[in-house]
């Protein structure tokens, strides 16, 4: 590592930070929640990072690059609103490909029972092995418009949009039931699965569900909701 050599791996550093940012938002975080979180004073985190915008550039460097923080100079330089988006955007095109969903909209290959609960199963692991780094995208771009952009807007509409059109082929095909709101119900699709796999462990009246009893209960009723009766092929 260039310049002055940490008592603390980086990537701790950037653990730490991601946390506050989850529970306090990016306006709320502070340098001292980070420190403190460490066990640093408030002045030693400085030799680290610059900034409150270093420490958000060195969550979203981490998920990105991991392999780049042994390369930073300390401190850490912040960044401006455009390279903070730029990281979550390279993310998302990474990780959000969804290939299952993306290859059930070109064309069926499988009974639409099975294709379905595969298409349920491939967004709910992607929500539960990243829900921390939604989360952290979430609570921050309520402070900071560009990433709510790239958030709400640009990706979650585009995701939702995808559900809709593969759930409207399939009903137009007649494999699956009519529904009175297409977009409406791609959106309770994604909704569901977003509380089972990420919201519930916000909740403290949901601590009685377990991982996988969420998992299993969203594969079966969220496919169910759409499935003809007796099935289809």
């Amino acid at each position: 590592m260039r310049g002055r050599v940490a008592p603390r791996p980086l990537d701790e550093v950037a653990d730490a930070a991601g946390r506050v940012f989850v529970e306090k938002g990016y306006r709320g975080a502070g340098i001292s929640d980070v420190a403190g979180r460490l066990g640093l004073s408030h002045g030693a985190l400085y030799t680290y990072v610059r900034s409150k915008e270093a420490l958000l550039h060195l969550v979203l460097l981490r998920a990105v690059e991991p392999g780049s923080l042994d390369e930073l100079p300390l401190p850490v330089a912040g960044a401006d609103p455009e390279r903070i988006v730029a990281l979550a955007r390279t993310w998302a095109d990474t990780h959000a490909t969804l290939p299952v969903l993306a290859a059930a909209c070109r064309r069926r290959t499988m009974p639409v029972a099975d294709e379905l609960v595969a298409v349920v199963d491939e967004l709910y692991g992607f929500v539960e092995r990243n829900r921390l780094l939604l989360a952290l995208v979430e609570r921050c771009a309520a402070d900071l418009p560009e990433l709510a952009t790239l958030h709400f807007v640009e990706r979650r509409r585009e995701l939702v949009g995808r559900l809709a059109t593969y759930l409207r082929r399939r009903i137009r095909s007649g494999h699956l039931r009519p529904v009175p709101d297409v977009d409406a119900a791609a959106r309770f699709v994604v909704e569901t699965v977003a509380w089972f796999a990420w919201h519930r462990l916000e909740d403290p009246d949901s601590a009685m569900l377990g991982d996988d009893a969420a998992r299993t209960t969203v594969r079966d009723l969220v496919p169910a909701a759409f499935l003809l009766p007796g099935g289809a092929a």
